[in-house]
């Protein structure tokens, strides 16, 4: 096993140990016997959210939906240094905080079905020196002695070396099917539909093109005179260039008339045509991503029609998506933090506690703080009226 290792502190001279990335240089690393964590459609959904500015906005919106969270312990020594931990620790070179990891861990879950980390130790495997998120193309995954283990792969200058030190890598399939070690990716269903999508809206920019752009038909008809139809030729290059003169004109603000002798015709090319209406196909197509990515149509800018209780509907599903998420999510994070802990001398279970879920704008928060305040009021006067009825 061929370690890479690299300098992080220049005055401890340690070294971190990272087993989840290696130099490719062989290209036969694709091998039958291994199962690539993300599938050949790979760069299909990067193509999807980069193409469909809709549902890139909606795994975002997801993403930072799932919310914060915070660790607690029974000793609040321990507690206090897994809490700056959490907020100080490095991630992947450029970023920090478990926080900044927990969302890039989560953005390629719902991307790619997958995500696979490393808990990067020192030299010396005395301490966690940072996070680090591998990319999916660069992990392979194999069953390993039973059924209910998995062995990890990484493209090593020799070839595909395994990983021996497992217990540091992170991974996290999203939805599996029976048999499996690989997830599914939440846009697996949306590739046809993003086509049709995009044809229409490619279809759009072309007839804006053609309708919109305006182009000039110049027609010449020379009449019967036997001198007119002779001169035919040079009239036509002579009308066509005061055409192309006065177009010119025009376009650096100058009014210039065009004036000719003869039977002139001059029409817009596809003024007769119409645009052909798009609401509707357009609609059913955002009808489908919407009911698949599972969040309500007004968070992503969608004016639909709906009544109240279809809202908080759809609020309430999208709550149920983002805890089922935060269930994905929390034991990575108490690996983690449990991992920081043992290294640290603490022999603690940390527990983990998310933030509230809550989709109500400010005005609505504020009106319930003011009815609790005043049912609080009215509960102290009942007691002291209680009290002086007792005296």
């Amino acid at each position: 096993m061929s370690w890479r290792k690299r300098k992080t502190d220049q005055k401890t001279k340690t070294q971190t140990i990272l087993q989840a990335v290696r130099e490719e240089k062989n290209p036969f690393r694709f091998m039958e016997q291994y199962t690539p964590l993300s599938p050949p459609e790979l760069r299909l959904y990067e193509s999807i959210r980069e193409g469909v500015p809709i549902i890139d906005s909606a795994i975002y919106k997801m993403i930072r939906l799932t919310g914060g969270f915070s660790f607690v312990c029974e000793n609040k020594q321990a507690e206090k240094k897994l809490e700056e931990f959490s907020k100080t620790v490095n991630v992947s070179g450029v970023g920090m905080g478990l926080e900044n990891f927990a969302s890039e861990y989560l953005d390629e879950l719902l991307t790619y079905g997958n995500a696979v980390g490393e808990i990067v130790l020192d030299g010396e495997r005395s301490q966690i020196v940072g996070l680090y998120l591998a990319n999916p193309e660069q992990v392979k995954i194999k069953e390993g002695k039973n059924p209910l283990e998995v062995d990890f792969y990484v493209q090593g200058p020799l070839g595909i070396e395994k990983v021996e030190n497992k217990s540091m890598i992170l991974f996290t399939a999203l939805n599996p099917k029976a048999g499996e070690y690989t997830g599914t990716s939440i846009l697996r269903s949306l590739p046809f539909v993003t086509d049709i999508l995009l044809k229409i809206y490619t279809s759009i920019g072309q007839n804006f093109d053609r309708i919109g752009n305006v182009r000039y038909a110049v027609t010449y008809n020379p009449g019967n005179d036997p001198t007119e139809k002779a001169y035919a030729p040079e009239r036509a290059k002579m009308i066509a260039k005061e055409w192309s003169e006065g177009m010119s004109a025009g376009a650096r603000g100058q009014v210039r008339d065009f004036i000719s002798v003869g039977d002139v015709s001059i029409k817009v090319i596809g003024a007769d045509n119409q645009m052909i209406e798009t609401d509707v196909p357009v609609r059913q197509m955002l009808e489908q991503i919407v009911a698949k990515l599972s969040i309500p149509p007004f968070l992503l800018g969608l004016s639909w029609s709906t009544t109240e209780r279809m809202s908080q509907q759809q609020t309430d599903i999208l709550v149920t998506e983002l805890e089922y998420y935060r269930r994905l999510l929390t034991p990575v994070l108490l690996k983690i933090a449990r991992t920081y802990l043992r290294l640290s001398g603490y022999g603690e279970e940390p527990q983990i506690v998310w933030n509230t879920v809550t989709l109500k704008d400010e005005a609505e928060a504020a009106k319930a703080k003011l009815y609790s305040a005043q049912a609080e009021e009215i509960l102290e006067r009942l007691k002291g009226g209680e009290k002086n009825g007792g005296n």
